[in-house]
């Protein structure tokens, strides 16, 4: 049917696009080298039968879908759980300062995120197995312009 140079160059050009684009070259592909089947591209060429069949619609019907990645991966802790911001930053400000140089515009924060996290139990009502991790919580902090300090080891 196809040969191995020409099987290469297709597959090199579908790696190449993306999403709508490449979903109508692999339904052209297939309606004119594999009799319009998804399953013969699958077979010969590796593409995604689902994939290749979705672009056959679309070429059919001339309506396309459109994708949603936003929509895709874990969504943010801040999302999830949307007064934490609120009230990680009433805990934080009390305990933070500006930049003694003035050279930029994060607060450094003289708590740790683990504490942090225990004064959300204990302050504001969080249960364990609701927070994030206190790596989470250093990530939320530095996100909103807090830097951690790190402690320094005392000496014996």
């Amino acid at each position: 049917m196809l040969t191995e140079k020409v099987k290469s160059t297709l597959k090199d050009a579908a790696k190449k696009l993306t999403g709508i684009k490449k979903r109508a070259f692999m339904a052209q592909v297939t309606q004119d080298y594999f009799d319009g089947s998804a399953r013969k591209a699958e077979t010969y060429l590796g593409w995604s039968r689902q994939a290749v069949g979705l672009g056959l619609k679309e070429l059919q019907t001339k309506i396309v879908c459109l994708d949603n990645y936003a929509a895709r991966g874990r969504k943010k802790t801040e999302d999830n759980l949307p007064n934490l911001e609120e009230d990680i930053r009433s805990l934080v400000d009390s305990q933070s300062q500006a930049d003694p140089s003035f050279q930029s515009t994060f607060c450094y924060a003289r708590i740790s995120a683990r504490a942090v996290r225990e004064a959300l139990i204990e302050q504001k009502g969080y249960q364990d197995y609701e927070l994030p991790t206190r790596q989470t919580i250093g990530d939320i902090l530095n996100r909103n312009g807090y830097r951690l300090k790190k402690r320094k080891k005392q000496n014996l």
